[in-house]
Formats: C-alpha cells, structure tokens, sequence
C-alpha cells in the first residue's frame, strides 16, 4: 500500500531513500521510495515507527499512523549549514535564539552591517558528545504554516542555552556561522532602539523577507495556497507558477491562500562570507531582499545620518512610535503591509507631520495579516491572465483596482503618490530630469532633460537606478503630487520620482524602483537627491 511520500526542506520528491517500518520492536518491512518520492510497503493500516535513512540528509526516527485514505508526508533535511534567530527582530537588550543547522562543529559570531562591516564579538563554539548533534530536525508534513521550531527536540539542557541579548546600537545585525566543513552561511536580525534615538527610522521589510522564504516547499510564489498532495519532481513542469497562464498562483480567493511561518531560515538572505556595502548583489533574490537594504543603511552611515531600525512588525504592535521621528524611510521592495501599518503612516503624514521616503518599487502591493506573533497570511488574489498588476473588481467590472493592496485596503498611490505595474518589470534604465527646478536638484547640476542614476550594484537588472520594478503615478496620487523625474525604461515603463505636501506638513518622496538603494552608493546624482530629501525632511517645520 502507498503509506506516504519524502521529500526535503523544498519539498523536492527524493528517491531511494531508505524506510524501515516497526512495530512492537519488530521489524515489518524495508522499503525505498520511488522517483516520485512514494514509499509504498506491504503492511497493514496502523501505528509503526519508522526509521528513514539517505546519504546527504539527517536520518531520522517518527511514530506514525499508515493510513490508506491519508499517506503521510515524511520531511528530510539536507546536510548543509543553515540558521536564523528567534525572534528575528528584538529591541535593544531584548534575547533572541540562535537556532543553526550543521552536521559538523561550528563557531559563530555577531557582526553589525553597515559603511563597514563591523565584528562585534564571538559567540563561541557549539558541538556535543554525540555524533552529528548540531545537526536539527525539520518536522513532517507542511512546516511553511508552523514553523521548522529547531532547537526544541534535544535541546533541553538548562546549562546549554543559545540566547543572544540585542546589543546597544540598533541596526542590521548578521550571524555568522562557520564549521569544521568549511561551510559559511550569514543569516539577519534586526535589533530595534530600546527607546527611539534618532531622527530618522528606517523599516526592514520582513514582510517581504517571509513572504519570498520558500523554505519548506512553500512561499507566497510557488504553492501559494498549500503544499500539492505530492512532492516536487520538476518545478517547471509540476508547479502552478510555471503551468498556469499570467499570475495563475493568485486566482484563488484571498482566504484560500495558508499562512507562512516567519520561523523558517531564509536562504535568500544570506551574505557572502567578505562581502562589502560596494560589492554588487549577487543572485537573483539579493538584489530585493536584506542584502540590498544593507546598502542604504551602508549610505546612510557614510553620509552620517543617524537612524533606528524596525522590522515591519514593529511598526504594526506599535513598538514603532512615528511621533518620535521626523523622518520614516522605507526602501528596495517593502511589497507586503498589514492595513495598521498602512493606516498608522497615512494617518502620521496627512494628520502629523510626518515625512515618508519611499526609497524603493512594488511597495505596498499586497496586503498581509499578522496572524499571531510567528505567523501571516497574503491576501495575495490577482485576477489576471495578461501579465496586469491591476485588476478589474469582481463584483464591479467597471472599477478597476490598481493592485491586489487596493482590492483589499486602499490604492498604495494614496500614499506612496506612485503604484507599480508591469511595463518597464525586469528592466534598468537611467532616470530623466522633469522637473530641474525642485528642490530634490539642488547642487547637482542637472537640466531639464539630463540623465542620471547610471549606476548601481544590481546584478540582476544593471543599467540604471529605475528598474527591476517600477512604480508610476495613477488617479489614486494625492492632488499636488509633482512628477520630478522618470526612468528611460521600455514601453514607457519607467520609474516617476514624485513628491508631494500635505496640509498638516507631512510630506511624501517616492522614487518608485527596486533599484535605487543599490545605485545609492555608486551614482554621486542619486545619492545627492536623496541627501537634499534627507536634509530639507529634518528641518524643523
């Protein structure tokens, strides 16, 4: 009979692993899986131990119940280095846990990211007497909704605890880790003020971070919903994402779609081992995610702006006072917002004062739930098959919603004074000078119809600041909104620089690309502009 699959942390079919099923201390049966990863064996329904063994994987022993009607899902993980922190942001003085993955010893320490990557201290070496012990287990079936919860199985010594206090300085902290393999792997945390310090606040999208995580098997991208009934064995041809037409993963209603744990390593956010802030993003995902943002924090620091940093949760529990700052800056591609962030920073601008730059694209784009302290949900339903960003109202064709955030909370614009969409997706280009006479210009030299933002560290998508993704002006921009400059990219696609006031002082400056924090550091007009946006913000009002 079928009495399961295995897969690994992708959920990737593996075959020939080996199963030994007992019961009562007997052994029933010996068994591999198939390519497909089924494991079939010739037993009756019932409780077993079984016992699963590859060479490359950590073996592993579960009880189980053999069911016909539901063949269980055994998950097996690589033997690579891997870590994270638990929780992944805290305040100043605040513990998090160190929870790492690696079949061999391993030293680690703590280094603060910014102009200069600074080495804090060492956190020592961890091992144990017995055999493979640092290695951790990942449990069964879908762990994208619950979390991977390392460091709970075998590791209960009072006298061997793995907790780390949030230094003094906020900012983006990075672990390393390295092991007698010679393996390295970097992983983030983000270490808030225990009270706010300096003027300007700066937001790290863990949102995003999480909702791009596909470790398990499962993002907001591949297997949006859920995991399949069987495991991976082709991602291009057994994955919706590659099967379906236009954004087929997000048809589905929005309450359809599972939630995703923060409580999972993030691959994608790890940095080379000697990387420096003027290194190019490598990678497909580094040029959108963590690695990208050390390079505005990178500037920042060159520049000598002073600044705390937050995770987005904190912005949505209030950890995050806006009335402390003068300046929130949010940047590379803060895509996934809970409606109390969204609410809270609107209320801060149009009520408050308060002064928004929006240094990046596709941002708040899709609107999340925070379902608990480890755990949120994408209301990620995209109705449309030709490639759109927007989408007409199903209970109204004749409204149109600018995004999957507008379907379901408001148009991004409202508040960005931009809103991404398709045109211009995937490409770079120089921006062009609109509007030489604001401000924003001030000391740069540049004309009406001079380019600018030639340069950047994007690998992904090179040739200029406006790109990747990019964001323009819609109906939805507040009334005054001032378009400064645009991106050259193809079928007019590119990035609108705006700027706009609001009545009770506040103002908003949005750049509307991805790009632009990796261009920050290497392309002396876009680190001018946003140096002028910085100082005119601070002044007092």
């Amino acid at each position: 009979m079928l009495c399961g699959y295995v897969s690994d942390e992708r959920y990737m079919a593996l075959c020939d692993v080996a199963v030994e099923f007992t019961t009562n201390g007997q052994t029933v049966a010996v068994v591999r899986s198939t390519p497909g990863g089924a494991v079939y064996a010739d037993i009756a329904p019932g409780a077993y131990q079984a016992t699963l063994y590859k060479a490359g994987y950590g073996a592993k022993r579960v009880n189980i119940t053999v069911s016909a009607e539901h063949p269980y899902h055994f998950r097996l993980l690589s033997d690579r280095l891997l870590g994270y922190m638990w929780p992944k942001w805290v305040r100043s003085g605040e513990r998090s846990e160190f929870r790492v993955h690696s079949t061999t010893p391993y030293r680690l320490s703590l280094w603060r990211y910014g102009w200069e990557n600074v080495f804090i201290r060492s956190l020592g070496w961890f091992d144990e007497h017995g055999p493979r012990a640092v290695m951790q287990v990942t449990p069964d079936g879908d762990y994208t909704q619950t979390g991977v919860r390392w460091n709970s199985q075998g590791y209960g010594s009072l006298h061997h605890t793995q907790f780390v206090a949030g230094p003094d300085r906020s900012g983006l902290y990075y672990l390393h880790a390295e092991n007698e393999a010679g393996e390295f792997f970097a992983f983030p945390w983000v270490v808030a003020p225990a009270q706010p310090t300096h003027p300007i606040a700066v937001l790290a999208s863990t949102n995003t971070w999480n909702a791009y995580n596909n470790f398990g098997g499962r993002s907001n991208y591949i297997n949006a919903t859920g995991l399949p009934p069987t495991p991976t064995v082709n991602a291009r041809l057994d994955l919706p994402r590659y099967a379906g037409s236009g954004f087929s993963e997000w048809h589905a209603p929005n309450d359809a779609y599972a939630p995703l744990s923060f409580d999972r390593p993030e691959v994608d956010n790890t940095i080379p081992r000697h990387a420096h802030v003027l290194n190019p993003a490598p990678g497909r995902l580094a040029s959108s995610l963590a690695p990208a943002e050390w390079r505005l924090l990178g500037w920042l620091e060159r520049e000598g702006f002073a600044y705390d940093l937050y995770a987005d949760a904190q912005l949505h529990d209030g950890t995050l006072d806006l009335n402390a700052y003068a300046i929130l800056i949010i940047s590379v591609h803060p895509e996934y917002w809970s409606r109390t962030m969204f609410e809270r920073v609107k209320e801060w601008v149009d009520r408050r004062g308060g002064k928004l730059m929006y240094l990046g694209g596709n941002g708040l784009n899709c609107e999340v739930e925070f379902l608990n302290n480890t755990t949120m949900r994408c209301k990620t339903q995209l109705l449309s098959s030709d490639g759109s960003l927007g989408m007409r109202d199903p209970q109204n064709p004749d409204a149109w919603f600018e995004s999957r955030f507008h379907a379901t909370v408001a148009s991004e614009a409202s508040l960005l004074g931009v809103v991404t969409t398709e045109t211009g997706i995937m490409t770079a280009a120089p921006y062009r000078v609109i509007h030489a006479d604001h401000w924003v210009f001030e000391g740069t030299g540049l004309q009406n119809g001079d380019c600018f933002g030639t340069e950047s560290l994007h690998e992904r998508c090179p040739g200029g600041a406006s790109g990747h993704e990019t964001d323009k002006m819609s109906p939805s921009s507040p009334e005054g909104t001032v378009l400064l400059a645009k991106g050259l990219n193809p079928d007019n696609g590119g990035a609108e620089m705006v700027h706009y006031t609001t009545r009770s002082g506040g103002a908003v400056f949005s750049v509307g690309s991805i790009i632009w924090p990796l261009a920050l550091p290497v392309d002396q007009h876009v680190s001018k502009i946003t140096s002028n946006v910085i100082h005119r913000f601070l002044r007092p009002q």
